[in-house]
């Protein structure tokens, strides 16, 4: 099992439930070894329809984990956990070095605020939950409105409907 590809998923407090849980059992169910990453130590906590969900064990604090580790990043959404993580630094550079080495990157719903401020939008065509089209515009992104988007190495989804398309893009990216 040495030889399995990695994955991780970047998250924190207030991530959409379903966008976590749901492609990190897809994801294990297809032969991938997944860590949970985040900024926060032990747990942290999803976003559940209106209200606070499930927690999720951290598997790697931010600041010991390495981009050059994993094969492939997925960035769930809720509109709290990628507000929170596109103010911080080390999470943007996170982003930015699986863009830079052209590792496949998968934001779905609101994660894609991330790609914008890490500077993956401009010149690529992405999707996401309808609300962030002018942000990713603004930022020289083109938005479609698909169920995934994939541009290169990016791949984009627009809310939780989509998850098993976006898995499947993400594990067919992986290999």
């Amino acid at each position: 099992m040495s030889n399995a590809k990695r994955i991780a998923i970047l998250a924190t407090d207030g991530f959409e439930q379903s966008e976590l849980m749901d492609p990190r059992a897809l994801l294990k169910k297809a032969g991938f070894t997944v860590d949970v990453i985040s900024p926060d130590p032990g747990k942290i906590r999803g976003w559940k329809g209106k209200d606070w969900g499930d927690c999720v064990e951290v598997d790697v604090e931010l600041a010991n984990a390495n981009a050059g580790d994993y094969d492939a990043l997925v960035l769930p959404g809720g509109v709290i956990n990628p507000d929170k993580l596109r103010v911080n630094k080390a999470a943007i550079e996170f982003v930015r070095a699986f863009d830079k080495a052209g590792k496949p990157l998968a934001a779905i719903c609101h994660g894609p605020w991330l790609l914008v401020e890490a500077g993956a939008a401009k010149g690529r065509e992405l999707t996401s939950w309808p609300s962030l089209k002018t942000d990713i515009e603004n930022a020289g992104g083109r938005w479609k409105d698909a169920e995934v988007v994939l541009d290169g190495h990016l791949i984009t989804s627009r809310k939780p409907d989509d998850i098993p398309a976006f898995t499947q893009a993400v594990i067919d990216a992986v290999g």
